[in-house]
């Protein structure tokens, strides 16, 4: 029994309590205080020193400081600028002694319900109970621990390699979890360049591959068969007995990016030089003040002069920097022609400072293709997914992402849509790729700027404006669900249309509407559909799994005897995606189990009326 003592001349002191016991075989109980304990001494002065004399009106009594007891010291009479309700100095000291004190009985109260063999079995099941008892000032934490516990018997490390969105990967990391393991997740998915090592390691690429220190154990297959024979506990006692070496496969590392080969833009070196010499102000046009622009004019006789070329030539490497989204006319009236029109740096654009993906300068590399882009992006979230949400995906840790190596890299992946031409993904990949992007952008956004709430203003503003700047243009929560989900139909409870006529955004809007869509959408509310990310083969399948969850857990509810049916509010809001009421109910009953889907359509067919009522909206965040 090792005990830290608080003493009186003590400011801060830390005890630890270790006291063996009747709370469990095998356990301990490890009580840690924190107390803070101040007093004031007060000294007397020395005899031999002349008294001092009191103020005038002020009467005061010393006392020697003899072995004699000592007579209360008669009440002083104070001035009347000395407030009554002034606290003298021995109270506190009386006060603080007062308090450890009853601190003293308190925890002594409380440990003897531990340590007390002869209590009846019931008291010992109360104190093997207490994780926590309050006193005034003071919260003291009880922790059980338990000595056979294997996270503490193992001295080395378990690593295993698995990949985004693996059925394997998933029952490895679970079982983990579940024995409260400490492990090692390499996703070779988001660290591809550890592929080389696995295939090293193992002679194989197949994930998940599971090291107990440096020694490769198997995958999932050898981890049930040791289980189901009961050999498990001891290989791994045998493995990880001892601290795991250098050799053993090395955990991730936050901030180093993998090397990748990198080109850069064959226009990089004309725009750089267009940076530098062009005229780049602010001009009044068609009776407004365009910013930072430059006029067409000037940039050919500019690349004249510079690559000594004729003006053919000239206005054909224009025609690429605004292909390449290099520049932008300011109206957006054209892609490049010469003469009288402005145009204006993508870095130069109003939006631009408010696009997240946006840090301080363009990315000037050459354009990853969209397909790749769309494929990092859903593994990687999908491995953030793995690591920091519930099994359901109902609740995140949002701060456990922020401080991932995962987002981190998401970060980084989503500079490279700057420039990126999203028109060449076809329709589906096109769809997965935006529903992606849009629950990517809502965790990006609660982290970055905050969970909006359920204020209709703030929820406004926070799809409003947080953006991305994809392919040349900004692209907002708003823009991404109704512009291009959507096929740029209205904003529930809006007038306008999220892309104007004119608007170039127009040709990727996804040629119909698909109502499935409304339950892969994730606004990071509870009740909201779970975050899910999604890939380009299976999205459609993967919608309607999507769909068919959501309504089975409590998208709708069936009171056959009222004849009512509650529903989630999101066919409210988009009722002209799924129909008139009746047209919902005859949607809703294909995504529903037989025993609802049985109540639903004798409702519906009986004649009589339905009454729709719309269940309320969480909107808090779903962490």
């Amino acid at each position: 029994m090792v005990v830290a003592a608080v003493t009186e001349n003590s400011i801060w002191s830390a005890g630890c309590f270790r006291i063996p016991g009747p709370v469990a075989s095998g356990s301990a109980v490890i009580l840690t205080l924190t107390i803070r304990v101040e007093q004031t001494l007060v000294f007397p002065p020395n005899p031999q020193l002349p008294k001092p004399e009191a103020p005038p009106g002020v009467l005061i009594v010393y006392t020697e400081p003899a072995e004699k007891p000592k007579s209360p010291l008669p009440s002083i009479k104070r001035s009347n600028s000395s407030p009554e309700s002034a606290v003298q100095i021995p109270a506190i000291g009386r006060f603080f002694r007062e308090k450890s004190n009853s601190l003293s009985a308190a925890i002594t109260k409380r440990l003897s319900l531990l340590t007390d063999e002869n209590d009846d079995e019931s008291d010992k099941r109360k104190a093997s109970n207490v994780t926590e008892f309050n006193l005034s000032g003071l919260k003291v934490t009880v922790k059980l621990k338990n000595e056979n516990d294997e996270t503490e018997q193992f001295k080395g490390r378990i690593t295993f390699f698995s990949r985004s969105n693996c059925r394997d990967s998933t029952a490895v990391r679970s079982y983990l979890r579940d024995r409260k393991l400490r492990y090692v997740e390499i996703n070779i998915d988001v660290y591809p360049t550890r592929e080389k090592e696995l295939i090293e390691r193992t002679r194989s690429s197949a994930v998940p591959q599971i090291f107990f220190n440096e020694k490769l154990f198997g995958g999932l297959v050898a981890l049930n068969s040791l289980r189901n024979c009961g050999l498990l506990e001891e290989r791994m006692k045998e493995l990880l007995c001892r601290k795991c070496p250098d050799d053993a496969p090395a955990p991730p590392v936050y901030g180093f990016d993998d090397p990748e080969e990198e080109t850069a833009d064959e226009m990089v070196t004309v725009v750089r030089i267009l940076r530098q010499r062009l005229p780049i102000q602010d001009r009044l046009v068609r009776m407004k003040i365009v910013k930072n622009c430059f006029s067409a004019s000037e940039m050919v006789e500019g690349l004249i002069h510079q690559f000594d070329c004729g003006r053919k030539k000239a206005i054909e490497m224009g025609k690429q920097l605004a292909r390449r989204h290099f520049i932008h006319h300011v109206f957006g009236e054209n892609e490049f022609e010469d003469g009288n029109h402005f145009y204006r740096f993508l870095e130069h654009e109003s939006f631009i400072p408010r696009c997240y993906n946006f840090r301080g300068s363009t990315n000037d590399n050459e354009p990853k293709s969209a397909t790749l882009i769309s494929q990092k992006l859903a593994k990687i979230m999908s491995a953030v997914l793995e690591s920091y949400a519930s099994e359901d995906g109902c609740h995140l840790d949002y701060l456990g992402i922020s401080n991932s190596e995962e987002f981190r890299r998401y970060v980084n992946l989503m500079q490279e849509l700057q420039r990126v031409d999203i028109s060449t993904l076809p329709a589906s990949e096109r769809l997965a790729f935006f529903l992606n992007l849009h629950n990517a952008m809502v965790i990006h956004g609660v982290i970055s700027v905050g969970h909006p709430g359920s204020a209709v203003i703030d929820r406004r503003s926070f799809n409003s404006d947080f953006l991305y700047v994809i392919g040349g243009s900004p692209y907002s929560l708003t823009t991404i669900v109704n512009g291009v989900l959507r096929n740029n139909r209205r904003t529930p409870y809006s007038f306008t249309k999220p892309f104007g006529s004119g608007d170039r955004r127009l040709e990727l809007a996804l040629p119909q509407v698909n109502p499935l869509i409304h339950f892969g959408i994730c606004n990071g509310s509870k009740s909201s559909p779970p975050v899910r990310f999604f890939t380009p083969q299976g999205v459609e399948s993967e919608l309607k799994f999507a769909a068919r969850e959501f309504l089975q857990r409590d998208g709708i509810q069936i009171n056959l005897a009222k004849r009512t049916v509650h529903l989630t509010r999101i066919f409210k809001w988009f009722s002209a995606d799924f129909g008139q009421e009746k047209e919902i109910l005859k949607w809703i009953t294909s995504y529903l189990d037989a025993t609802k889907a049985g109540l639903l359509s004798h409702l519906s067919s009986d004649g009589g009326a339905v009454h729709i009522v719309y269940q309320d909206y969480d909107w808090s965040v779903n962490c």
